[in-house]
């Protein structure tokens, strides 16, 4: 199989060639970078991996949907309307769309939505991250696909980045940590009256998220047209 990578020089691209290159069933097809013409990449590519940033990413999945090239995308900070673009562009080819690429992080997911189910709305729900001082989206993309599981579950509730005042009762909060070299961590905690649940995930190795796009690369080759997410890939 053909893998082409857009910011193929970034630390996640790097990454993820240097992975291909130890596997048998997978040949690095080329790359771009910022500013490169994309066109040749998506006419010879069998799948592109692309971690880049929102607006190149939607140019990419255009692009993909032209071309008929399943695309991965790792890229996080994507608008409401950006991810609606996504599922137009959806419905020409296979399109694996994830916040996070790790198979820790995805079945967090699927907790976190089946706890929210089982726990009334006077549980208090509040997801916490933390992640190096380069980060630039706040909330992180995988923090606030943590918030839309919770709200899946229950059937509603407000996000709320910014507190002041009281808690309202059913709202999503989210606090929100920079600093140092941290990979990722991310805790959904629900609280009760006298108690508390905890739900969470620390990443210590980037190298997971490169595996995870690869396992998605793999599983999104030959799939129909559509928008997929890492929980389809798992089946959870």
């Amino acid at each position: 199989m053909k893998v082409g990578i857009t910011g193929y020089k970034g630390r996640m691209g790097q990454s993820i060639i240097h992975l291909i290159e130890d596997t048998d069933d997978l040949e690095f097809a080329g790359g771009i970078d910022q500013g490169d013409e994309a066109l040749p990449l998506f006419e010879k590519a069998d799948v592109v991996i692309d971690f880049t940033r929102p607006e190149p990413t939607i140019k990419h999945a255009e692009l993909a949907a032209k071309t008929k090239t399943a695309l991965v995308i790792g890229t996080t900070g994507l608008s409401d309307d950006q991810e609606a673009k996504l599922a137009e562009y959806a419905k020409d080819t296979a399109i694996l769309y994830a916040a996070n690429m790790s198979v820790g992080v995805n079945l967090l997911m699927a907790l976190v939505e089946q706890a929210a189910a089982r726990l009334s709305d006077e549980w208090d729900i509040e997801v916490f991250e933390t992640h190096h001082h380069h980060k630039i989206d706040s909330p992180s993309g995988t923090a606030l696909a943590l918030g839309k599981s919770a709200r899946a579950g229950r059937g509603g509730g407000d996000f709320v980045t910014d507190r002041e005042g009281k808690r309202n009762q059913g709202d999503i909060g989210y606090a929100v940590q920079r600093g140092g070299d941290v990979i990722g961590e991310h805790t959904v905690t629900f609280f009760g009256d006298g108690e508390r649940v905890e739900l969470g995930h620390k990443a210590s190795d980037r190298s997971l998220f490169a595996k995870g796009a690869l396992r998605g690369t793999r599983w999104v080759k030959d799939k129909p047209a559509g928008l997929y997410s890492m929980r389809d890939v798992l089946d959870i």
